[in-house]
This record gives structure tokens, sequence and C-alpha cells, in this order.
């Protein structure tokens, strides 16, 4: 059987169970330590976090030393227990680690204008101006993730007492009501344009009436 091109688990499936198995799990290089000629890597994905382990015997290692953070690996291994004394209690994946055999980088990046790891306090305009490296750091992702499954809930609630949600247009003629007009150009009518509406009041009385 033929292993999926990029993963046999998430970063964040493999327990004690799992010892003694072969995996591939790819993600984003969280960060990197050398612990005296073993290197540790956290690899991270949407799901959490696992700890790679690559030693000087292993195939993997001479590639293991030149990733940084953010790079995107492929990673084949075997899951092993963590020793007692090195078991992160924190972490759903604390007690195994993935011994590599072999690492592929699938994208490797340049040096980050701001950390991913750990919660640094950087200013808002920088933030901002790398939004998608801002996005990946663990309280903002935590926090889209808890606000989907929220409104996922309060759809399911509302849909099981009766309620019916409509999707109402979002280009419709220009009805400025004393606020700002937003515009989009017609593809198909050069020249005209439709305007994002500011409300979909009226929309939503023609479902009332009808």
């Amino acid at each position: 059987m033929t292993m999926h091109r990029y993963r046999s688990h998430t970063c964040a499936q493999l327990r004690k169970s799992d010892v003694g198995n072969s995996v591939r799990l790819s993600g984003w290089v969280h960060r990197v330590r050398d612990h005296g000629g073993l290197l540790f890597i956290d690899l991270r994905d949407h799901y959490g976090l696992t700890q790679i382990v690559a030693d000087p015997d292993s195939p993997a290692f001479k590639i293991a030393e030149t990733v940084r953070g953010e790079w995107v690996i492929r990673v084949d291994g075997e899951v092993k227990a963590r020793l007692p004394e090195t078991v992160n209690a924190n972490l759903p994946t604390g007690e195994i680690e993935i011994f590599a055999r072999e690492i592929e980088v699938l994208s490797a990046a340049k040096e980050l204008p701001l950390p991913v790891f750990g919660e640094p306090d950087y200013p808002e305009d920088i933030r901002l101006k790398y939004r998608f490296l801002d996005l990946r750091r663990e309280t903002l992702h935590r926090n889209i993730v808890a606000r989907t499954k929220v409104i996922a809930e309060m759809r399911k609630r509302m849909g099981e007492v009766g309620f019916t949600e409509f999707s109402t247009p979002i280009l419709t003629a220009s009805s400025p009501e004393g606020a700002r007009d937003f515009l989009v150009p017609s593809r198909i009518h050069p020249g005209t344009f439709y305007a994002l509406p500011q409300a979909p009041q009226q929309y939503k009385q023609l479902i009332m009436v009808s």
C-alpha cells in the first residue's frame, strides 16, 4: 500500500499506542533546538504539534541541520515513546516523538520579519503587513478556530428549532444613504459598476413578505 504524499497522520494525532509505527508527517517547522548533537524539531500543522528527533546517525540529520522556522517539511520516521522525564504533559502528543528517517524540504522560508513561535509583542503595523504570519501564532489561530466553532454551533441549534438561513446578494444597484458607496466594476458592461450593499435589510424584508 502506498503512503499519502504528505502525511499518514496529522501533527496532533499520534499517541503512545502508536509507538513502533512508521509514519509520515508534514507541516511548518515551529522551532529547532540543538541538544548536544541531537536535533529536536517541533513540527506544526493546523491541528497541533509533534516533536521530531534527528540524531547524527540518521540519514535525515544533514537536512535537519539546515531547516529553519516556518520551513515546510515532510518527515518519515518511527514513533518512539519519550523517556518519563521528557514527557510534555501540556501537549496531546507529549508522550511520543518521531525519530526521523527521512526529511524532505517542501518549501524553504527566508528570515522571518516577525516570529511565529511564542507570543512576542510586535508593533501593529508589522503584524498587519505580515498578517499571513501573524495569523499562524497560537493565540490568533485558536481564536479563529473557536469563532468558527461558535458560529457552527449557533447555526446547528437554530436549525434544530426551525430557523432558515437565507443568503442575500452581495452585489446590488447603488443606493447611497449618506454612507460611502463601495463600487465594483462590471466586466460585462464596461463603464458601469455594481455596489456592495450597505445592509441586507431590503432583501430580508422581501423574504419576510414573500
